[in-house]
């Protein structure tokens, strides 16, 4: 397998991990949460995501992918998962070929899953139930592992709580040191 494949598997490893993030311990009716008209919601979202990761699996398999909504959230976050798991095991596959590049890959339809995991993790904010942030650099993110079954934080913030608002960028100050 090339060094670009591996890091890909790595790219959906760390897809995998940040969507559970986003969705470990969410309230109960998350997953129809509405911010708004003309929305999507969290369930939603996940089955977009689906959509996109089974897109990029046709740019090796040929054909459409247009996945049906599934009954519950819980259905469709495990086949988001599913879905992870065979787009990974295509990329380790010498046997297939792809009509666009890796970085085609990395640009279009995996950066576009990755954002939408982004807008889960907003979402749970706006739902009333932030996320705690963590330096993700030392996120336990296996490439092997694309399931929901993903490592807790390796290095969250100890200076998180969920009734601050989000502060700016850059390594914040413990709430000991008397300076926030």
């Amino acid at each position: 397998m090339t060094e670009s494949r591996r890091l890909l598997q790595h790219f959906l490893a760390a897809l995998a991990y940040r969507t559970q993030k986003a969705l470990r311990g969410a309230p109960d009716g998350f997953g129809e949460f509405s911010a708004g008209d003309n929305l999507r919601t969290p369930f939603e979202l996940v089955w977009h995501m689906t959509g996109v990761i089974g897109y990029a699996r046709t740019m090796m398999h040929g054909g459409t992918f247009t996945p049906p909504r599934l009954p519950t959230f819980a259905d469709e976050i495990e086949r988001f998962h599913a879905t992870l798991q065979a787009l990974r095991d295509d990329f380790g596959s010498t046997a297939l070929t792809a009509t666009i590049s890796d970085e085609q890959f990395l640009q279009g339809p995996l950066s576009d899953a990755m954002t939408h995991a982004g807008q889960l993790a907003m979402l749970r904010r706006m739902a009333g139930s932030p996320v705690a942030s963590e330096n993700f650099i030392f996120a336990h993110v296996d490439a092997d592992n694309v399931s929901a079954a993903q490592a807790e934080p390796a290095a969250p913030d100890s200076w998180w709580r969920p009734d601050l608002p989000p502060g700016p960028p850059g390594k914040r100050p413990s709430p000991d040191a008397g300076d926030s």
